[in-house]
């Protein structure tokens, strides 16, 4: 007969905040109350506690402050995109998944929002407009390789939102992230990354171009050649 293990403590923690979440007597901007409360209600230790509080910092539902004060401890946000992308970037370093899986799982994501008719047309073309400056900064020639990383990882993860499935976008800029590292150190110098930046370039114009124009399924082939063709140059 086996015994199921007795649950860690910090987990009766997250339990319980995690039904005060649902039932609504915790909401976005409430202030968990402090450790020893907490651990008195719970009956654990204030370690178990902060262990806890950590758990929920790395899944970005809570931020923390210290000090004394009605904006200090920890209050309830909800960042989902810096827990998963946290989650998947120690799954890549320990080899559980690899560099190949987010890229086909970004291509799968990607195209599926760019085919999505936009659900807000204020939105949309808000992103239209915002991407355009950033195609243009893309194209200044002092701009630093890290820099530019960046700002194509919002130039995608801003397309995407055009579809306004927060999921979606969360786990977008999550993959992003998570292979940020990967992307950063994929090509070993300046002058083997000329050659590339350029075509980077002339693909994010398409793409743009693409959506400007409201067309989806051309949208969704262009990101999918030029995702498929950066990670053949830097695999």
């Amino acid at each position: 007969m086996s015994i199921n293990p007795a649950p860690r403590a910090y987990q009766v923690v997250l339990d319980s905040i995690e039904s005060d979440l649902r039932s609504g007597k915790l909401a976005l901007g409430d202030q968990l109350p402090g450790e020893r409360a907490l651990a008195e209600q719970h009956q654990i230790s204030r370690a178990s506690v902060r262990d806890a509080i950590r758990i929920l910092d790395v899944l970005g539902l809570v931020k923390t402050s210290t000090g004394s004060g009605p904006n200090s401890g920890a209050v309830i946000i909800s960042n989902p995109a810096a827990g998963i992308s946290q989650a998947l970037r120690m799954h890549l370093a320990a080899k559980g998944i690899n560099v190949r899986e987010i890229v086909e799982s970004r291509i799968l994501l990607e195209t599926w929002a760019a085919q999505m008719p936009p659900r807000n047309p204020l939105h949309a073309q808000q992103v239209i407009d915002r991407t355009a400056v950033l195609i243009m900064r893309m194209d200044d020639a002092q701009l630093s390789r890290e820099e530019f990383h960046r700002i194509d990882a919002e130039f995608h993860v801003l397309l995407a939102s055009m579809a306004g499935n927060t999921v979606v976008e969360s786990m977008m800029e999550s993959l992003r992230h998570s292979i940020s590292h990967y992307v950063a150190e994929s090509i070993p110098n300046d002058e083997s990354w000329q050659p590339v930046v350029r075509v980077l370039r002339r693909q994010h114009k398409a793409i743009h171009h693409a959506f400007a124009t409201n067309q989806r399924e051309r949208a969704a082939q262009l990101i999918e050649e030029h995702i498929t063709w950066f990670y053949s140059q830097t695999r």
